[in-house]
C-alpha cells in the first residue's frame, strides 16, 4: 500500500516533479472556470434569487417526478440492481469543473474501481450551471472508460437551469418542462420569473453525439427521478434531491419516510451533507422534520449519510442511542478545492479530533492555499509556508497532536501565526475571538470559492464501498495529480461499518 498524506508529506503529493498521465486525457481546449468571473456569477444566480423572491424547486421537481411517473417511472422510485450479497460500488462528489483537477481523478478512479457495480455522483454534476452541452468534456469524456452505470443525485449547480440536462442525461426525459402560468406583475414570484436564469434555445446540440462515449450497454441505467432508492444485495441506497437551498419539499420528504421503513441497512446519499466543517446541517423538510431526523430513526437503520457539496473529505462517526451513524463529506471528485484549515477544533455531537477525519489534512490544505494567494497576489516570499511550517502552525492554533509530524526543527514564527490568521485558519472553541471569526467567515465565504489551481497537488478524493453481509468497508482513496498517487492511489481514510 502507497503512503499516505498521514505518513509523509511526499504521500501528501508534495515535492514530486512526475506529473500523472491525466493530461492526455483532457480535451485539447479547456475552458478554465473562474469563479470572480461576473458573468459565472451572473449565470449562477437562480440560488440567489431562490433565497431573495422563493424557492420554485419543489414545485419544478414535483412536475418533473409527475412527469417520469406517467412515463412508467416505479411509483415507489426504487432500482432493483440484481448483485451477490457481496459487491462493491463507487462515491464521487462535485465533479463537473472540466479542467485538470477533475481529470486528475480519473486515473486513480478506473485503477480502484474495478469489479464494482456502479457509481454514484453525489451533488454538481455539472459546473457552472448544469448545462446539456458541458455534459461532453465534463462527464461522458472523463468517464467513458468507467463500464458499469453511473447514478447522480443533483446538487445546486444542476439545478440553475431547471434540471433539464440532468433529467436528459440521466432520467432520459429529453423535453422541457411546460411554462407556467405567468405570476401577477411585480409580486415576488414575479421578480423572481423575469430575473431567472433559463437555458440557451441551442443548448443541448451537441449530446447526443456526447452520449456515445458512454453508449455500450453495461454503462447504461435510467432513474425513475432526481431522488431514488437502489436496492443492491444486503442493503439499500437512498439518494435525496436538496435543490437549491439544500432543503426538501413535502412530497419527497414523505417519499422519504417511506422508503427508509423497513429493517434493510441503508446508506444515504444527499447532495447537502448532515454534518460538515464541525457544525451540524440536519437538513430541513418542508412542512416539518428533518432528514437527520429519518436517519437517527433506529426503526429505519441508517448506517451512513454521504454528502456531496463541500469540496473535501471529512468523517463523523455519530453516536446515535447506542449505534454509530457514520456522516460522510465526500466532495473531492474534480472540483475546487474547499478549505480544510479552516475547520476549528472539532467538538460536535460527540465527535472529537480524535474521531474526526478530513482530507487534505490541515496543515496541507493550509500550505495550499499560502502558495496560492503567495502567487496571485506576488508575495510569494511572505505568503508561501512549508507543508511542515503549516502543520506545526495548525496544530498550535487548535491545540491537537498532528496527523503527520512537522519535524523537530521548524519553527513557528510571528509571519507564520500571521500567515495563518490571514488564511482563515480554524482555532480551539475555548479561544475563539470575536476578532477571529469574522476573518474566518469573510475567508471562507469570499476568498475560498475563487481558489481553482492548475497544478499538483490537487488533494482531490473519492470513495470505494465494499458491502457483504455482515459490514461495509468504506475506503477515501486520494487523487494529487502526481503519478505516485496515480500508479497505487493512497488510502487516506478506512472504517467498518457493521450492517448487523
Amino acid at each position: 500500500m502507497s503512503e499516505s498524506s498521514r505518513d509523509t508529506a511526499q504521500g501528501a503529493g508534495w515535492g514530486s516533479a512526475e506529473r500523472g498521465t491525466y493530461q492526455q486525457l483532457m480535451p485539447h481546449h479547456v475552458e478554465k472556470l473562474s469563479w470572480l468571473d461576473p458573468r459565472i456569477l451572473w449565470a449562477a444566480r437562480n440560488g440567489v434569487l431562490a433565497s431573495w423572491f422563493g424557492d420554485p424547486t419543489g414545485r419544478t421537481r414535483s412536475r418533473w417526478v409527475a412527469r417520469r411517473a406517467a412515463a412508467g417511472a416505479p411509483a415507489d422510485k426504487v432500482i432493483r440492481r440484481e448483485v451477490p450479497d457481496r459487491f462493491s460500488f463507487m462515491v464521487i462528489g462535485d465533479t463537473g469543473e472540466g479542467d485538470a483537477s477533475q481529470y486528475a481523478v480519473i486515473p486513480g478512479f478506473l485503477r480502484v474501481s474495478g469489479g464494482t457495480e456502479f457509481a454514484v455522483i453525489a451533488s454538481d454534476v455539472i459546473y457552472p450551471v448544469g448545462g446539456a452541452d458541458d455534459y461532453g468534456p465534463k462527464f461522458f469524456r472523463p468517464y467513458q472508460d468507467y463500464p458499469a452505470p453511473i447514478y447522480a443525485v443533483p446538487g445546486n449547480h444542476d439545478w440553475y437551469e431547471d434540471l433539464g440536462a440532468f433529467m436528459r442525461v440521466f432520467c432520459a426525459d429529453p423535453a422541457p418542462l411546460d411554462a407556467e402560468p405567468a405570476p401577477r406583475p411585480f409580486t415576488r414570484a414575479w421578480w423572481r420569473t423575469h430575473l431567472w436564469h433559463r437555458p440557451r434555445p441551442a443548448d443541448g446540440q451537441r449530446l447526443a453525439e456526447a452520449q456515445e462515449l458512454r453508449g455500450a450497454p453495461g454503462q447504461q441505467a435510467v432513474q425513475p427521478g432526481p431522488y431514488w432508492a437502489i436496492d443492491a444485495g444486503p442493503v439499500r441506497l437512498v439518494g435525496i434531491d436538496t435543490g437549491l437551498l439544500g432543503t426538501l419539499d413535502a412530497e419527497q420528504g414523505a417519499w422519504l419516510r417511506e422508503v427508509s421503513r423497513g429493517p434493510l441497512p441503508k446508506i444515504l446519499i444527499t447532495g447537502s451533507p448532515l454534518y460538515v466543517d464541525g457544525e451540524h446541517h440536519p437538513c430541513a423538510i418542508e412542512g416539518g422534520g428533518t432528514v437527520d431526523d429519518i436517519v437517527r430513526d433506529p426503526d429505519h437503520h441508517y448506517v451512513a449519510a454521504i454528502g456531496g457539496d463541500i469540496h473535501n473529505y471529512q468523517r463523523y462517526p455519530v453516536d446515535v442511542d447506542g449505534r454509530t451513524v457514520q456522516y460522510v463529506v465526500s466532495g473531492g471528485g474534480g472540483a475546487f478545492m474547499h478549505a480544510t484549515h479552516t475547520i476549528p477544533r472539532v467538538s460536535v455531537a460527540g465527535v472529537t479530533e480524535r474521531d474526526f477525519r478530513c482530507y487534505p489534512l490541515r496543515g496541507d490544505s493550509l500550505a495550499f492555499y499560502s502558495r496560492l494567494y503567495g502567487r496571485r497576489l506576488r508575495l510569494r516570499r511572505f505568503f508561501t509556508l512549508t507543508e511542515a511550517e503549516a502543520t506545526a502552525v495548525i496544530a498550535e492554533r487548535l491545540g491537537i497532536e498532528p496527523a503527520r509530524a512537522p519535524g523537530p526543527e521548524v519553527r513557528i514564527t510571528r509571519r507564520t501565526r500571521l500567515v495563518a490568521s490571514l488564511l482563515g485558519a480554524g482555532g480551539r472553541p475555548d479561544r475563539t475571538s470575536r476578532v477571529r471569526l469574522p476573518v474566518r467567515k469573510i475567508y471562507t465565504q469570499l476568498f475560498s470559492p475563487s481558489s481553482a489551481t492548475y497544478s499538483p497537488p490537487f488533494f482531490k478524493s473519492f470513495l470505494r464501498l465494499d458491502v457483504t453481509p455482515e459490514a461495509v468497508r468504506l475506503r477515501c482513496f486520494a487523487a494529487t495529480g502526481n503519478l505516485a498517487q496515480e500508479l497505487d492511489p493512497p488510502v487516506e481514510d478506512e472504517v467498518t461499518i457493521p450492517l448487523r
